[in-house]
């Protein structure tokens, strides 16, 4: 599952191949839900660089993330057949993917429970000794 949000400024998705190293399988749609401070930042638009990552996403969750933020605003339900053509759609989807930071917070792993504190924009995903 890729992860989408951009948790700090140095790495936008710090949790893209996460679950081929934890235990824990993370879904974004579970893990966002308790931020407790998000910050919008402007970054350059880079159409080409946007729509080579949408074939990478969980659409629905990308959306439903979006959503828990506040930060949905008009981005569509379905992804759309021509993307890679439509840069006003583009723009939406580069918003919620390198503008869209997440300040103070925590992820939270849908199986366990456990959460993982984000601080500053950096989370700690650190593994306990029982984790690795």
């Amino acid at each position: 599952m890729y992860n989408f949000l951009r948790l700090s400024r140095t790495c936008f998705m710090p949790l893209l191949f996460l679950s081929h190293y934890v235990h824990h399988t993370f879904n974004v749609v579970h893990e966002c839900t308790k931020a407790t401070e998000v910050k919008v930042s402007e970054v350059e638009f880079n159409p080409q660089f946007v729509s080579r990552m949408i074939p990478k996403l969980e659409w629905s969750a990308l959306v439903q993330a979006a959503d828990e933020l506040g930060q949905r605003q008009d981005l569509p339900s379905d992804l759309l057949a021509d993307f890679e053509s439509n840069e006003e759609f583009l723009k939406k989807v580069h918003r919620v993917l390198l503008e869209v930071e997440v300040i103070e917070g925590c992820l939270q792993c849908p199986e366990s429970g456990r959460e993982f504190p984000i601080s500053k924009g950096i989370p700690n995903m650190l593994l306990n000794e029982d984790e690795v």
